[in-house]
């Protein structure tokens, strides 16, 4: 539910003074908020300083130290870009600097709600993991102030409201749940259900509220029979109602079709307890004394969450019949629970909790998506892993010795076998649950026991990929078979790509070293990596020498093949949009053997007869009439006023399944191509398809959007220009 904000107790709102002391945080605390609160004066900006004085006082809440709570009111006015990070250091310190760079980095998390993640905001999204990771503080300060965003968007448009709602619903509140801060996880949920369902927020709100005087003299009663009993047992316990948050309701109705009347935790009490043992002696008292419910029975301290959440949940019949959720944990526990992450900034320098703890937990887990994101080559595959690890539903199954391992629901064994680790998965030639063979195939469920039977070998086949057959879910796991197999072609990719630029190399009489400034758009290391990828297909030829051109249109030192390029002609061309160099327009006609496309680098050839044959500056037919006829070679270019329809052949290969057809179709007609013929080839063996389609475009841009958005279509292996 949501607090009451401290501000709003105070008299006079311009009293900072007064309101520090209700912080009641140490006096050197309540000087450093004093000291930024001076520094801040200077911007003139009230709403600013409200916001930040809001976001330290849900982050006292969670008793962080005081160096967040700097950070945390100095983040309004660094998000409204009047602070920059020299300044920062010069008044303050080097840590609130590089937390107040990790918060505004955490912007990219909201990038995960939509479709659309180019690659500079997938770097956005690794550089915010890094900061995640460097220091935990930056995203428990975002979340924070999300949470201020979302109150303050009550008057905002529903536009406004809707898009911070989903943000927050699809990424920012399962963070919460995932690094277990269970106090702006609840808040977050019910402002955005607020917004994106306002009339079931509001039904169940009324509700709660009708009830509220019976059900709080119900909790009352029961509170006091548990405490005595509690008290007889010699057992030291707190023993208080809890309220239930609006989210919580909402999701149980949904999922179980319950109606409000028939939920078992309206009414929900928690029992605190000093050590381990007694949560148990806690749990029998209670169902010794009252009837409970087997099903809604749950214990998360033998089988913790994700989150490192621990507790037992029961459900007991109270008095008159009424059913009661009670959760037993110890004060650790509940510190856990409430604050997540945040509780491990109340312990000294040196004095973190071990290895084992849910805090290290949660940072190994960072830790994890970090070090995988290394491993990974295509960046929707990263963007998708990132939201299913943060989002998605997951089982929790047991390694043979007892180590815990979460995985997204309908994983298999081999998924498992690579969240291990990739030799594992690479060698691995079955799996056991329970000690019982399973297929590759088999969904593990939550509590299997698994085990992976491996070979010496490593030996992948190449039918896991294949997501027809059912052999992986996460896209972990296909990366790295994808990435193995791509490490075994390596060599024979070095040597065909080698051919490959030798030959260009030669045709536009480069050399090696006027290829560098590819190696960091293409994300590459040396120039046989970039070799590699050029035999692969990762990075197409004609995508490379745009590039260069690009890359030296501006300079003296040009390529040679800068003259082809389109837009350079000032003539205008004939009815294909060509232009003859230093000649003017002449008839010409697009050679069907590469078919050329404006934005192609493109060289002309004289004909018997037909004019000037334009070919693709890569075209193999046009290497050999180089060498036979050279001297028929003629320098042509894209008119500027180009406003044909040229005709080029793609291909496309997919595995076969039902409405396949009608997605591509879709595509197609989304992007108003014409299609003018399609040839279709479908393999049984191996449920593939082979799609040939002669279309027709304007532009290489508007084919390279195309192909990139077939590519993207479910089931698709690859699409690509044909000639």
């Amino acid at each position: 539910m949501v607090s009451i904000r401290q501000s709003h107790l105070i008299s006079d709102p311009t009293s900072f003074s007064q309101w520090l002391n209700l912080l009641e945080q140490p006096e050197a605390t309540q000087q450093a908020l004093l000291d930024v609160f001076t520094f801040c004066q200077q911007f003139e900006k009230a709403s600013l300083v409200e916001e930040g004085k809001e976001i330290v006082e849900i982050l006292v809440e969670l008793n962080m130290d005081s160096e967040t709570l700097v950070t945390a009111f100095l983040t309004p006015f660094f998000l409204a870009d009047l602070l920059e990070i020299d300044n920062v250091k010069k008044h303050f310190s080097n840590d609130v600097a590089n937390l107040l760079t990790g918060v505004s980095q955490m912007a990219a998390l909201g990038a995960l709600s939509f479709q659309g993640k180019g690659s500079t905001q997938i770097d956005n999204i690794r550089r915010m993991l890094l900061a995640m990771v460097e220091d935990v503080r930056a995203v428990v300060i975002k979340l924070a102030q999300q949470v201020c965003l979302l109150r303050v968007l009550k008057n905002a448009t529903e536009e406004e409201r809707v898009i911070a709602a989903k943000e927050t619903d699809n990424i920012f509140a399962p963070l919460a749940n995932r690094l277990g801060i269970g106090q702006l996880k609840w808040e977050l949920e019910d402002l955005s259900l607020r917004y994106l369902h306002p009339s079931d927020y509001k039904s169940i709100a009324k509700q709660l509220d009708d009830k509220r005087l019976g059900r709080e003299k119900y909790m009352t009663e029961m509170v006091s029979l548990v405490k005595e009993k509690m008290t007889e047992a010699g057992i030291n316990a707190q023993v208080y109602g809890r309220p239930k948050h609006i989210y919580s309701i909402y999701k149980k109705m949904q999922n179980k079709n319950y109606e409000f009347d028939q939920l078992f935790d309206i009414r929900a009490m928690r029992v605190v307890v000093d050590q381990l043992q007694d949560c148990y002696a806690a749990l029998g008292i209670v169902h010794t004394n009252w009837r409970h419910l087997n099903k809604e029975f749950d214990d998360y301290i033998a089988t913790p969450k994700s989150n490192g959440y621990q507790s037992i949940h029961t459900v007991v019949f109270g008095p008159e019949g009424k059913t009661v959720e009670i959760q037993i944990r110890t004060e650790a526990m509940h510190q856990d629970a409430e604050l997540g992450v945040a509780a491990h900034w109340l312990y000294k320098e040196g004095a973190l909790p071990g290895k084992n703890s849910g805090y290290e937990q949660k940072i190994s887990w960072l830790r994890k998506l970090l070090q995988w994101q290394e491993e990974v080559v295509d960046d929707r595959e990263f963007a998708e892993e990132l939201k299913n690890q943060v989002v998605e539903d997951r089982v929790y199954v047991f390694t043979p010795r007892g180590d815990i391992v979460d995985l997204p629901t309908g994983s298999t064994p081999l998924d498992f076998a690579y969240y291990i680790h990739s030799n594992v998965g690479h060698r691995c030639i079955g799996a056991k649950v329970f000690g019982k063979i399973v297929p590759f195939t088999h969904a593990l469920s939550t509590g299997d026991q698994v085990e992976i039977l491996t070979q010496k070998e490593p030996n992948p086949s190449r039918d896991w990929l294949n997501p027809a057959l059912g052999y992986v879910k996460s896209s972990r796991a296909r990366s790295k078979i994808h990435h193995w197999f791509k490490q075994q072609d390596r060599d024979k990719n070095q040597v065909a790509g080698k051919e490959i630029l030798d030959t260009e190399l030669a045709k536009l009489d480069l050399t090696y070293k006027d290829l560098t400034p590819a190696l960091e758009r293409f994300n590459l290391h040396h120039i046989e990596d970039l070799m590699v990828a050029v035999g692969a297909g990762d990075v197409r030829l004609l995508q490379l020498l745009n590039f260069l051109q690009n890359k030296h249109a501006d300079t003296d030192e040009m390529p040679k093949f800068r003259r082809h390029s389109r837009g350079h002609a000032q003539s205008k061309g004939d009815k294909n949009g060509i232009v003859v160099d230093g000649v003017g327009s002449l008839m010409s006609h697009v050679a069907k053997c590469c078919q050329p496309v404006p934005g192609d680098l493109i060289c002309g050839y004289i004909t018997q007869g037909r004019g000037i044959a334009v070919h693709r500056v890569d075209c193999e037919q046009l290497s050999q009439l180089k060498h036979t006829h050279p001297e028929r070679l003629i320098d042509v270019s894209w008119s500027q006023d180009v406003a044909n329809c040229y005709e080029i052949t793609i291909r496309i290969e997919a595995h076969d399944r039902p409405a396949l057809m009608r997605d591509i179709s879709a595509v197609l007609a989304n992007e108003k191509v014409n299609v003018l013929n399609m040839n279709m080839q479908t393999n049984t063996a191996n449920q593939s398809a082979l799609f040939e389609m002669k279309l027709e475009v304007s532009d290489l841009s508007k084919l390279n959007k195309l192909l990139a958005k077939i590519s993207q279509i479910d089931g698709v292996f690859e699409a690509k220009r044909f000639h």
